[in-house]
């Protein structure tokens, strides 16, 4: 019995019905174009930082997806100081987050390059510099094995789980592998965000990896996505917008690889969710813009570097409340200093006293 897609005996001979998402890919495909055109107009700096936004977020949500809750300012810091665009007070980050970063860098800047194995690899192994998942260990930088059991996505608790995916077996993944990398290199005659969704799917299918499966195909996915837009810069994520659909992510998925292989509603949510994705970048460039006119208003404003650290900070999403203890620890400063440079601010119509009251004085930016 084919309980899955890949034991059928046709397997990869997806078909689809193109009339039921036309709309879809035409709305996508527009969106995609105005959001584009729009970034061009903003001029060079301000599209890498607008970049810099999309791939914070799309390392942040991708990583989340999988449970794992990584720092912002890290991997902001590990993005610009990769990219080479200026950020405030560059900060440490572990090799966690600059794997991450550095499988993320590499699939979308160099998205025309072919994919290989060894590609693969290098990004499983900067996944997991320690050759662990947790406390386990794991087979890095090669195909699974299989030596523990079946590749299985599992939930549930202990004596009660529920099987959702069963993969192919690990015997079969180098073969397995080999014909999706000829097909992601050299297939040219299906639109890139359709296949963009194929290849999401095959490659979770194959599940190839001991763990990382999840992370790799969201870069795969934003790799033909940047193929598409003919950009090497990301102004939309697809993992954020994963993340807030992921229930109706994993239930489309279980659904589409229990099914036949006519994938028709897979590449319906698909679009549907890139859709989505591109509708909510809107915040991104309207947060890129109040950052550009905030400095424009200030361009002859005296502020020093402790000063434009933290103003930074605060224009790219300050969490909480900041206080003059806050702005001490951060500029690395005694408070009084802090005190000093938060006045002069103030003086200078940059910031302002929160209005709410408390046991102790907020700032934030005065931005009329």
């Amino acid at each position: 019995m084919s309980n899955y897609i890949h034991q059928k005996a046709n397997w990869l001979k997806f078909t689809w019905n193109s009339n039921e998402f036309v709309n879809l890919l035409s709305e996508a495909r527009n969106l995609q174009g105005r959001l584009l055109g729009r970034m061009e107009s903003l001029g060079f700096d301000l599209r890498n930082e607008a970049s810099l936004d999309t791939l914070t977020l799309d390392v942040l949500k991708s990583a989340e997806i999988e449970g794992e809750l990584l720092n912002p300012e890290h991997v902001r810091s590990s993005l610009a100081q990769r990219l080479g665009i200026e950020f405030a007070g560059p900060i440490v980050s572990g090799r966690n987050v600059d794997g991450m970063v550095e499988m993320m860098i590499d699939a979308t800047h160099n998205c025309f390059n072919p994919l290989t194995d060894e590609r693969l690899f290098d990004w499983h192994a900067a996944l997991f510099p320690m050759g662990r998942s947790g406390a386990f260990k794991i087979t890095v930088a090669d195909w699974r094995k299989d030596i523990t059991g079946l590749m299985q996505v599992v939930s549930g608790a202990i004596g009660r789980e529920k099987v959702h995916f069963q993969a192919p077996d690990a015997i079969f993944v180098e073969k397995e592998m080999k014909r999706f990398l000829d097909w992601f290199n050299k297939e040219n005659n299906i639109d890139l965000v359709i296949k963009a969704a194929i290849a999401h799917l095959w490659f979770v299918t194959i599940h190839p990896f001991q763990d990382g499966n999840g992370r790799i195909t969201r870069a795969l996915t934003d790799m033909l996505l940047a193929q598409s837009d003919k950009s090497t810069q990301r102004f939309y994520s697809m993992s954020a917008q994963i993340r807030i659909e992921r229930k109706q992510y994993y239930e489309i998925l279980e659904k589409t690889q229990k099914g036949d292989l006519n994938i028709t509603e897979w590449i319906k949510w698909f679009l549907s969710c890139l859709i989505n994705s591109l509708k909510s970048t809107e915040n991104t460039l309207t947060r890129v813009l109040i950052k550009a006119n905030f400095w424009n208003k200030h361009s002859k404003t005296i502020i020093n570097e402790r000063q434009k650290k933290l103003l930074n900070k605060l224009l790219d999403g300050f969490e909480g409340n900041l206080t003059s203890s806050k702005w001490a620890k951060i500029a690395k400063c005694s408070k009084d200093t802090a005190i000093r440079d938060i006045n002069d601010l103030i003086s200078k119509d940059v910031l302002q006293k929160e209005s709410a009251g408390g046991r102790s004085t907020n700032y934030e930016l005065k931005m009329i």
